[in-house]
């Protein structure tokens, strides 16, 4: 038995994956360094998965798409860290918000807070209870302690409740009584080389991992990992309302409405139509940009510890806590800064060869973080309100005017004049305006975000194997999991972004709860050639009807190396504690949960918001050609465009997805081919939508009010849309490994659209390439002591749609690569990039543009005995 310690050293390699110290076999530490063929096809192509069923089985067999990678993949990878190794997996997208923020999909409708996807760390839901989606790496494990990830791309609520209506993704990581020892990683890199709006700045990072096995009872484990960097920029310009003034020939730079994507505080509740010379304009407040309002300093730290006691050879208990730091930029609907915002977890658990009790607590604080619309927006108007500059600048205009000056040009200056003596980004000034407005919780006149929320988890697993049942597995080749889940959200009211709509007491902590269970049956048919399984899950919500999900998969295995599979299976998607409950003021517009207990009367009330725009615009078309005196009957005419609010509640979302594929090996088990293609159905999903309440109840009243900014009140809601849509794919992914050290990959995945009722223009967007191709070479031995890996991407152009902006992500591709030197089996070397040919792009719209990152790592591994 041999013990090893690695230290990682890297002077320039925010790449770096680093390696790691633990005690193995020498066997083990051998197929580590090997770059035997035989060794890794076995490693890779015969490993064994436990997420598709929830019980461990052989990756060909699995009755589901599953996709897995384990640590040497992690370690030959050119990307930072395992995270953006992931993107190369066979229908996995990735969208990329921050540099410190990455959120996976699978199989459409992506957005960047994704609540459809569950992340899991070692089976515990690690997201946070207030967004209902993850933070990404910055509450996951370190890339030193990672056994394998596992993907399943697609539906798996069936076995993991609501958040996996997508898919899932499950982090494991290593024993701390089979991977013993100290690792030290040192990452420390380049970005923003060739950045217009940056220079190159540096990326480090410093990650731990101690592990210890005191006895073969009792082991202990400490990860930490310590991030510093500079993001990715966000700075499309882009303009949004560039039809706003479109009856005056008013387009791009003469466009006093003027909104581009990456600017903040010049959107719709930033806009006014008001009369000049007998002209209807829309005018918008100045608003700054992103970069003027966040500070792009990432500051990261996170870690867990754990003690681990084994009550047999069988049973072990353990108890973790994982805790984070975080000082990011984070996307939804608005981008945020980040700011001391912490998440912390505790977990306990028992776990042997046949059941599993888990139960653990996941608290969130946002502490100092902001949104950063309401910050621009807010600075705006604490220099000077809304009536103030606008009626200065409408006063500028007519003087400008009457003193000859051109339309156009008496625009641009008057919005000059009304902006003397707003505070200019970088000055003192302008930061102190920023902290101030930064700790003010109301969105109104301000900008904090103060969340405290915690998430209740118990949940266990039982496969009878054993006892009086034990003669379904032995004599009826039968196995029959059983399994329950029991959740409670707690939010505790901040007064602006939620409130307590139960009680007369607002400001009492609010509570949501699920439970859920299932039973799955299993069976081997025809000495093992045919394996059925059937599961059948139920889940009930607060507010929320008991729903009914079941599974049904066939595996046929004529031979070992050739697997079929198909399945059908169902799913439900509850909605997150901020689609149900939130309650927040922002610039005018109120946006509101979807339960009847938040939201009553609004709805039955209510005109949509694209309509009564439709509306403003012919009206003040009309009064650009015929003049002022023509508004009543303006108003009268066009009435007709208004749409009377016809959503309602919200319910859960609904899947139904069919599924069929392949996995097997060819030539003697070197080359694996994984093929699969699916087709999902479905229904109600959770959207927003926004409305507008008239501040009348008289009927003939009700277009003059909703012609008047001033005279009814803005809501963003939550609701279902009443599109019915259907969305099919495939992807084919081979892989293939020679004797004499060569190993090379390459996937394709295709994902369309397919509507079967007309668009309603609600239904969240699908936000997914219809093509992506992902291929890569490599040899751990080239020459002597010299290996290398490549890997390239393309995905093709796509449509994105989210309530920031609209409209199509430019294809783009990308080359990752990297070249070790081993001078000896106990050092490494390793130079390379990822995105190295520095082609900047953006995996969404209204996110940052990415560019290339440049490193080189030296890892160095020594031995130790007791």
């Amino acid at each position: 038995m041999t013990k090893a310690i690695l230290v990682s050293l890297a002077f320039l390699g925010s790449a770096s994956i680093g390696a790691f110290a633990q005690q193995l076999p020498n066997a083990a530490l051998e197929l580590q360094q090997s770059s035997s063929a035989t060794a890794t096809r076995s490693y890779r192509f015969k490993d064994f998965v436990v997420s598709a069923s929830r019980v461990q089985e052989n990756l060909l067999r699995s009755p589901v798409s599953i996709e897995s990678i384990n640590f040497k993949d992690i370690l030959r990878s050119a990307q930072p860290s395992f995270y953006d190794a992931l993107e190369n997996v066979k229908g996995v997208q990735i969208i990329t918000p921050s540099l410190g923020f990455k959120v996976f999909n699978t199989r459409g409708f992506a957005n960047t807070t994704n609540v459809r996807f569950a992340q899991l760390v070692d089976g515990v839901d690690n997201q946070a209870p207030h967004i209902g989606a993850p933070i990404a790496a910055a509450f996951a494990p370190n890339d030193l302690d990672i056994e394998r990830v596992e993907v399943i791309p697609g539906t798996a609520s069936v076995l993991y409740g609501m958040n996996a209506i997508n898919g899932l993704v499950n982090i494991l990581t290593k024993s701390s009584f089979l991977h013993q020892g100290i690792s030290v990683q040192q990452k420390v890199g380049v970005n923003h080389v060739g950045d217009d709006l940056s220079p190159a700045r540096l990326f480090s990072e410093t990650s731990l991992r101690i592990a210890k096995a005191f006895s073969d009872k009792f082991a202990a484990k400490v990860t930490m990992t310590y991030t510093r960097g500079y993001d990715w920029i966000a700075n499309d310009a882009t303009d949004l309302n560039a039809q706003g003034n479109r009856s005056l020939g008013l387009f791009g730079a003469d466009n006093p409405a003027h909104d581009p994507v990456s600017s903040y505080g010049n959107e719709s509740a930033n806009r006014r139509t008001i009369t000049l010379e007998g002209k209807n304009v829309v005018v918008a407040r100045t608003g700054y940009f992103e970069r003027d309002v966040v500070d792009y300093s990432i500051n990261t730290l996170h870690g867990d510890a754990s003690l681990a006691y084994k009550l047999s050879p069988d049973i072990e208990l353990s108890y973790t806590f994982r805790g984070s730091l975080t000082n990011n930029v984070y996307q939804r609907s608005n981008r945020f800064q980040l700011a001391d915002y912490v998440l912390t977890q505790n977990i306990v658990q028992a776990r042997s060869s046949n059941f599993v009790i888990l139960a653990y607590r996941t608290d969130e604080n946002t502490g100092k973080s902001y949104n950063l619309r309401s910050m621009a927006e807010n600075i705006d108007k604490t220099f000077k309100n809304d009536n103030t500059w606008f009626a200065d600048y409408q006063k500028q205009f007519t003087t400008l005017r009457s003193g000859g000056t051109p339309f156009a040009d008496a625009l641009r200056n008057a919005r000059d004049v009304a902006d003397a003596g707003r505070p200019q980004p970088g000055t003192s000034a302008f930061n102190e305006l920023r902290d101030k407005l930064g700790d003010i919780n109301n969105w109104d006149i301000g900008a904090a975000l103060r969340v405290k929320a915690a998430l209740y988890n118990m949940e266990g697993q039982y496969e009878i194997s054993s006892g009086a049942l034990s003669f379904l597995k032995s004599d009826l080749n039968t196995d029959v999991t059983l399994g329950f889940t029991y959740r409670t959200y707690q939010i505790e009211p901040d007064g602006n972004y939620f409130i307590n709509p139960t009680t007369s007491d607002q400001t009492q902590k609010l509570y949501y709860g699920k439970t859920g269970g299932y039973v799955q049956i299993a069976r081997s048919f025809f000495d093992d050639q045919l394996r059925a399984s059937a599961t059948v899950r139920f889940d009930k919500a607060d507010y929320f009807s008991t729903r009914w999900n079941p599974r049904f998969s066939l595996v046929y295995s004529p031979t070992p190396e050739h697997n079929i599979r198909a399945s059908y299976q169902s799913g439900y998607r509850f909605p997150s504690i901020f689609e149900a409950f939130s309650n927040v003021n922002s610039g005018g517009v109120k946006r509101v949960g979807g339960l009847p207990v938040m939201s009553n009367g609004i709805f039955e009330n209510s005109y949509i918001r694209t309509s009564i725009d439709a509306f403003q615009a012919a009206v003040n078309a009309g009064v650009n050609r015929l003049g002022t005196g023509a508004l009543d009957s303006l108003i009268r005419a066009n009435t007709s465009l208004l749409v009377k609010n016809s959503y309602t509640y919200l319910d859960p979302e609904y899947i139904r997805s069919f599924e069929v594929g392949y996995k097997g090996l060819f030539l003697d088990e070197r080359l694996f081919v994984d093929v699969d293609a699916y087709y999902n159905q479905y229904s109600s999903f959770i959207a927003q939508i926004e409305a507008n309440v008239p501040l009348t109840n008289v009927a003939d009243s009700l277009p003059t009010a909703l012609y008047d900014r001033a005279k009814q009140q803005r809501y963003r809601l939550w609701t279902n849309s009443k599109t019915n849509v259907n969305n099919f794919g495939a992807s084919l992914g081979v892989r293939w490994n020679d004797e004499s050290g060569w190993y090379t990959s390459s996937n394709i995945t295709f994902a369309q659209l397919d509507y079967t009722s007309q668009d309603d223009g609600l239904e969240d967007g699908f936000n997914t390439p219809r093509w992506t191709v992902n291929a890569s070479i490599g040899h751990d031995e080239i020459l002597p002591h010299v290996g290398f890996h490549l890997s390239g991407r393309w995905q093709s152009s796509y449509y994105w749609q989210s309530f920031l902006v609209n409209g199509d992500v430019p294809a783009y591709w990308t080359l990752d690569a990297q070249i070790t030197y081993s001078p000896s089996r106990d050092t490494r070397i390793k130079l390379g990039g990822s995105n190295v040919l520095n082609r900047y792009y953006a995996s969404i719209l209204g996110g940052p543009s990415i560019g290339g990152l440049y490193y080189v790592q030296v890892q160095y591994l020594f031995p130790w005995s007791e």
